[in-house]
């Protein structure tokens, strides 16, 4: 179970991990469905993300932001491409950040992050009973990577196994893995977050972390 809301100060690595791969392009993100832009705050939020360094397998797009559960909010979806054949997708994901300058009192501060990420993993880890465990740890190593101070933090890891049978019984089981947590932000830099969030979407991908500058080459399929 998530602990209750405790101040959570990550030290920052002695040089950013590429968990994330190396820095190679800005993700661009539009503010046309963003609620709220009147705030200050968040503009310097949505600057934060603008300036956020993705690995080029990530693909983020900006989708209709929740209307009624904060004053401001903007919504990022993102896959995550196959190195080798970038039509296939390794994971998908979501990511919302959420400002409500009230700070409402289960959120711990003005900010939340709430995220998704999905991706499908080798069948034999269906019975691993540890896999929910090493789910969350990757979202913690991720924040830790970063480097960023939250509090508040929850959520769930998923596991979903598919299994064919009568006509589809000799298609191979597959099982996926869903991530979903949300936390809230401390501080300005909101973009290390959305980078934190990339990083387990690639991790859970199965894309190996890369040193800044080093491109990975195509290795077997998972």
């Amino acid at each position: 179970m998530p602990h209750p809301p405790r101040a959570t100060a990550l030290p920052a690595p002695a040089c950013p991990r590429a968990r994330g791969g190396r820095t190679a392009y800005i993700a661009v993100v539009s503010s046309r469905t963003v609620t709220g832009r009147e705030s200050p705050e968040f503009a310097r939020a949505l600057e934060a993300l603008h300036g956020a360094r993705l690995r080029p397998e990530i693909r983020l797009t900006e989708v209709p932001a929740p209307q009624r559960i904060a004053p401001h909010a903007v919504a990022l979806t993102a896959d995550v491409a196959d190195p080798r054949d970038p039509d296939d997708d390794l994971a998908s994901g979501r990511f919302v950040l959420l400002h409500d300058p009230s700070a409402p009192e289960p959120w711990g501060g003005q900010w939340r992050a709430v995220t998704f990420a999905r991706a499908e993993l080798e069948p034999e880890l269906a019975t691993d009973p540890l896999l929910g465990e090493v789910g969350w740890s990757w979202l913690v190593d991720a924040l830790a990577t970063r480097g960023v101070k939250y509090v508040a933090e929850a959520g769930t890891v998923t596991r979903v196994v598919s299994q064919g049978f009568a006509g589809l019984a000799d298609r191979p089981a597959s099982v996926e893995m869903e991530v979903r947590a949300s936390w809230t932000p401390l501080g300005a830099e909101v973009g290390a977050h959305l980078l934190a969030w990339a990083d387990l979407l690639c991790t859970i991908a199965g894309l190996p972390p890369l040193p800044e500058g080093v491109v990975a080459l195509p290795g077997p399929r998972r």
